[in-house]
């Protein structure tokens, strides 16, 4: 009797594995989702390709040797202040009364227009110089190049109580910020080696990406808002 149930004790963590392989295979998978959708999202909104020109023009009068550290500034403030949005953004729509469903449709025409613009840029939008003497601080690079509006507007749509959301979050924005470093360092190189041609070309097709995901979000909401009628 007693090794009967010895053997019973025994098999039990073999019929639970199964189960907690599952749910940690679910598990992995929506914060990869999750993950991926931040990041491409960020990505498409704070369009680091795009703002290169500006970026370029902001450094001229900037030290060779301290363009690099300017550069390392600028990308984290804009990194800090999307995350403070992230994180208390929601505290802000509660304190105005706004619901979730109107923040998917309005966040919704937001990105459609951004992605309007990327995709039908205005001339000469962006690529003015900078007059300013000495290094830009803050403005326009941090802000509004990378934490403007619209990044702003994109981050409160991702502020969640549930602890892997956060994570796959604030991991998405961090992977953002370590483009925004890798392409503003490079961002004389780049623009010599590629040309205003294929940094356009390659704008376009990041607009036309972000018109789908605004429209989809754009969708959701109008649906969520016909299920609360």
């Amino acid at each position: 009797m007693g090794d009967r149930r010895r053997a019973c004790y025994h098999r039990k963590p073999y019929r639970t594995a199964p189960i907690l392989a599952a749910v940690l295979t679910l598990f992995h998978t929506t914060m990869t989702q999750n993950f991926f959708q931040t990041f491409i999202l960020l990505l498409l909104v704070t369009d680091p390709f795009g703002n290169v020109s500006l970026f370029v023009n902001a450094l001229k009068r900037v030290p060779i040797e301290r363009r690099w550290k300017v550069v390392v500034r600028e990308c984290l403030i804009a990194f800090g202040i999307l995350l403070l949005f992230m994180f208390f953004g929601r505290h802000f729509l509660n304190a105005l009364q706004l619901s979730e469903i109107a923040l998917r449709i309005g966040g919704g025409v937001i990105l459609f227009l951004i992605a309007m613009r990327m995709v039908f840029p205005q001339p000469n939008a962006g690529n003015s110089d900078h007059e300013m003497g000495g290094e830009p601080f803050i403005v326009p690079l941090a802000i509004p190049a990378l934490a403007g509006p619209s990044a702003l507007a994109t981050v409160l749509l991702f502020s969640s109580h549930e602890m892997n959301d956060v994570i796959a979050h604030v991991a998405g924005l961090t992977a953002v910020a370590a483009v925004w470093l890798a392409v503003f360092l490079c961002a004389e190189r780049l623009q010599r080696a590629l040309g205003p041609r294929v940094m356009t070309a390659f704008e376009r097709l990041m607009g036309l990406i972000l018109t789908a995901m605004a429209i989809e979000m754009l969708l959701a909401g109008i649906r969520a808002f016909l299920k609360s009628v």
